[in-house]
């Protein structure tokens, strides 16, 4: 695959004709002379007088800020010179209130220039943070190749991080590893897709489906609300089942979950892969979407992935958190669906935190500055669905619950059996019938005998976009 070059790139991205440069002459007067020979080879050999290009323009009518990296001008390295333009144009995008479009594709900082040019990486990353806090988006894309202070600075603190297909995307570059070590790097690790599947990185995308997904990404964190288009089903709800059959229902297969609503309620989704950190659990999905016209954050317990094997574990909840903490700094709505048989019980759960990070949970999303709606969906067991519970609103499907324990759990304590779990969940009253005239659920989802995944998924968008939109009034 041929690379494209950093114009190719902003050209491919950026409307026609919108494309302002912020880059003013560079002088490399006061350089020594073999390498300002360098300096010079480079330029002629990229096409631009540095490895970095900034400026505006529009992205289908957009306003964005750009910052480009061009592989081909000294393997894309930053020095001072090269630094500061990064520094100028974020604190213009910040003052201008811009986005800010980066695709990185570099060996780290310029060795020719030595420390003082490294150190120049803390400059960048302050300005992307103050951008950050200005509530402004920062989107990545991470191209072959990315290594060194680039990816351990502005190439890792994007909202969204997306990387090409194939590239090498590290820490330290494999020759330097395999020179200093005497042995080779592990093939594989430093690929997009591995770091993908480790929680690094939030998707794979070919350079041509980039404007795609850009345009879908910045619908959702700059365009606002779209009108609604369904309707939440409203009325008393009368109790159709009973507490226990209502239990069985939200554990049988065909049951609609967090996937179904986002597929059939959310005309924009873009999925975010794991916790940043190098940790990914499939327990938890977390996605920028736009539910029935309201763009908001969704954080939500995959009822699919959550097995007696592979239960919900820590991991599960700091992707969460990551969530929380994109909803509260972009200033979108953060929605948490709930819909766990229980957290991880196990040495290794005890020793990730499982405890702590219910409580951080907790803690953060009952502290956010941005409307909050959570939707009990199905199941509703133990400390791992109370760590998505506190809102502003609590929504929840007729036959949802939560309780303290599975009911079976609650028996063996009481009664030294699991023969008594429907009695229990009577008892404990947690269905949400039940939870709604105690004041712990603020709206119920009527469910028809007939509904299928599809119908309720649609039912629970329409309520969550109706409580988002009056939460916004306010």
């Amino acid at each position: 695959m041929s690379r494209l070059t950093a114009h190719d790139l902003i050209d491919l991205v950026l409307d026609e004709g919108s494309v302002e440069s912020w880059d003013s002459a560079i002088d490399i007067s006061g350089h020594a002379e073999p390498y300002r020979r360098e300096l010079e080879a480079a330029a002629e050999r990229a096409g631009t007088d540095e490895s970095i290009l900034t400026g505006r323009g529009t992205m289908r009518g957009r306003p964005v800020a750009f910052v480009v990296n061009e592989f081909r001008f000294l393997a894309g390295s930053i020095g001072r010179a090269s630094a500061d333009r990064i520094v100028a144009a974020v604190r213009r995008a910040t003052a201008e209130g811009l986005p800010i479009l980066a695709a990185t594709a570099s060996g780290g900082t310029r060795m020719q220039e030595g420390t003082p040019a490294f150190v120049r990486m803390i400059d960048i990353s302050r300005a992307l943070m103050d951008h950050r806090q200005a509530g402004l988006p920062y989107l990545v894309y991470l191209r072959h190749p990315t290594t060194g202070g680039v990816f351990a600075s502005w190439g890792s603190l994007g909202h969204v991080r997306i990387a090409e297909p194939g590239a090498l995307i590290g820490f330290l570059g494999p020759k330097v590893y395999e020179l200093l070590n005497g042995r080779p790097f592990p093939a594989g690790v430093q690929t997009s897709e591995n770091l993908v599947r480790h929680g690094v990185v939030d998707a794979v995308v070919i350079p041509d489906e980039l404007p795609v997904v850009v345009d879908r990404t910045l619908s959702l964190l700059v365009d606002g609300p779209r009108p609604r288009e369904l309707q939440p089903r409203r009325g008393t709800v009368e109790r159709r089942l009973d507490t226990w059959s209502s239990i069985e229902l939200t554990r049988s297969p065909g049951r609609t979950g967090v996937r179904e609503v986002l597929r059939h309620g959310s005309d924009a989704t873009v999925r975010l892969q794991g916790t940043g950190e190098g940790e990914r659990d499939a327990a938890m999905i977390v996605a920028l979407a736009r539910l029935d016209g309201q763009p908001c954050v969704v954080i939500g317990q995959d009822r699919t992935t959550q097995t007696p094997e592979s239960p919900m574990g820590p991991a599960a909840l700091r992707e969460a958190r990551r969530g929380m903490e994109l909803a509260d700094e972009l200033g979108l709505p953060l929605v948490s669906f709930i819909d766990t048989p229980g957290a991880e019980l196990s040495p290794e759960a005890e020793q990730g935190a499982i405890a702590g990070e219910i409580a951080r949970c907790i803690s953060q999303m009952s502290t956010l500055r941005v409307p909050t709606v959570s939707v009990l969906l199905g199941q509703g067991c133990g400390g791992g669905a109370l760590a998505l519970l506190p809102a502003d609103i609590v929504v929840a499907a007729e036959n949802s619950w939560l309780s303290p324990l599975p009911p079976e759990g609650a028996s063996a304590i009481v009664h030294g059996d699991v023969e008594h779990a429907a009695e229990m969940a009577t008892s404990q009253q947690v269905s949400a019938v039940d939870l709604h005239r105690h004041g712990v659920v603020h709206q119920l989802v009527r469910e028809y005998p007939d509904d299928d995944a599809e119908s309720l998924a649609r039912a629970v968008a329409a309520e969550v976009a109706a409580q988002l939109e009056a939460l916004r009034a306010r």
